[in-house]
């Protein structure tokens, strides 16, 4: 984590200061880096049951925000497009 935001990534610190980038387009890429590291660790637990059963949980539930991120910036986009 970072230490200036001790609850941010430090990878996410310097996107967080430019205020130019939507906060979605953040979510979005932590959410990426989150289930690449999830789909590792899913490969490597093949004798662990119990923490394989966790990660496939863990995985759909970030797939399922991740789509979501998708979705909202879809319909932001036709909301705003439609205000015109």
């Amino acid at each position: 984590m970072s230490t200036k935001y001790p609850f941010i990534p430090d990878y996410l610190e310097k996107a967080l200061e430019n205020t130019e980038i939507p906060l979605i387009d953040l979510i979005h890429g932590y959410l990426k880096v989150e289930m690449v590291e999830a789909e590792e660790k899913l490969a490597r637990a093949t004798s662990h049951a119990d923490e394989r059963e966790w990660l496939d949980g863990y995985m759909q539930a970030l797939t399922e925000v991740y789509c979501l991120t998708y979705n909202l910036s879809i319909e932001r986009k036709h909301i705003e497009e439609t205000l015109v």
